[in-house]
């Protein structure tokens, strides 16, 4: 996790300490679940899964795509 600062003014502070104190949990939290309530869903990438390969077996055979690349042991040679 991050650490910031916020301002509040001392009558929403007051609210926030007791809204804490009632759902017994450290007000970042409370402002933490406040939030990710109030905050527009993050948009993933249009790209994101736009790309397949067609290729299930990348892990095993990073070695061999690494050379067709010119990244292997043989384009070192």
């Amino acid at each position: 996790m991050k650490r910031t600062t916020i301002y509040l003014d001392p009558e929403l502070e007051m609210h926030l300490k007791l809204e804490a104190r009632r759902q017994k949990k450290p007000m970042a939290e409370v402002i933490r679940e406040a939030l990710r309530k109030s905050l527009p869903p993050r948009p993933r990438s249009k790209y994101a899964g736009a790309f397949d390969s067609g290729h299930t077996d990348g892990a095993e055979r990073f070695e061999e795509i690494l050379g067709e690349l010119g990244f292997g042991d043989e384009a070192n040679s």
